[in-house]
């Protein structure tokens, strides 16, 4: 229910993704990269006759005190004028943040080029991974890893915050989008800061603007967060998501290592908005 391919901060091909999701036997396969719906049809035509259902979504950029919050969107209209002028903002957002994070890096003495960043970025959306790439190729790191450890995180030297919609609107837009949204990892919100997730508040002011569901299941959430997580779903009859947040070789997570029940699957796209 989570993945990401070359079209935003992956390494792999949506046909690829597909093809990996049949062989290890998935019945389904979440497509949600970062602010874009570029990558549906493809989908949909790598898995066509294939038995593979494919949940089309996007994962939303939004920002809550100056830390990113990723909302994701399933089910949504690709075609909502709304919802496309956001996404198109959001990408011109990130080119001109890219600019700014090079600008940085520069001044601390990395070499980095915008040029090369946008080579490596291709047709996806500029993203921080692109960036971190860039940096390797320098030797100032051994992997992209490191490059967020030490420059790229939240907060970090070479960061640079987004201008983004805060997450209570991210649901609205994709709720008017014909969408539901769940929010992602919530665990992982303000880590480098010392915080230990999402704030409860911020979370119920979501569900009151019609959050359907949360990624509880994450393979960087500590026991902890998800019992957590799981306890908030329950109060608030969110649905509970497991995603692998797989992409490709740009992280350790693998593909199928956190799955969701269909019935979930079906209980959560059950709660989409009526559109008239």
């Amino acid at each position: 229910m989570h993945t990401h391919t070359d079209l935003s901060d992956g390494t792999t091909s949506i046909e690829a993704n597909v093809a990996d999701a049949i062989e290890l036997g998935l019945e389904g396969l979440g497509v949600t990269d970062h602010d874009t719906t570029t990558p549906f049809e493809r989908a949909l035509a790598a898995a066509d006759g294939t038995g593979l259902e494919v949940v089309l979504g996007t994962e939303f950029s939004a920002e809550l005190a100056g830390l990113s919050v990723h909302v994701l969107g399933y089910g949504i209209d690709p075609h909502d004028d709304t919802l496309r002028e956001e996404l198109i903002r959001l990408r011109e957002e990130r080119t001109i943040r890219a600019r700014a994070i090079v600008g940085r890096f520069n001044d601390l003495d990395v070499p980095i080029t915008f040029g090369r960043v946008l080579e490596l970025a291709g047709d996806a959306p500029i993203g921080r991974p692109h960036i971190a790439q860039a940096v390797v190729e320098t030797g100032a790191a051994a992997d992209t890893r490191e490059v967020f450890d030490t420059w790229l995180a939240d907060g970090g030297p070479a960061y640079v915050a987004k201008h983004a919609v805060d997450p209570t609107h991210a649901v609205e837009l994709l709720r008017g989008a014909g969408g539901v949204a769940v929010l992602a990892h919530p665990g992982l919100f303000g880590a480098r800061d010392g915080l230990t997730g999402v704030p409860d508040g911020a979370i119920e002011e979501m569900v009151a603007a019609g959050l359907a569901g949360i990624e509880a299941d994450h393979p960087d959430h500590t026991g902890e967060h998800q019992d957590h997580y799981r306890d908030l779903a329950r109060a608030h009859d969110l649905v509970v998501t497991s995603g692998s947040d797989y992409h490709g070789q740009a992280k350790d997570n693998r593909l199928g290592s956190a799955t969701t029940f269909r019935a979930e699957v079906e209980r959560l796209l059950a709660r989409r908005p009526s559109r008239s």
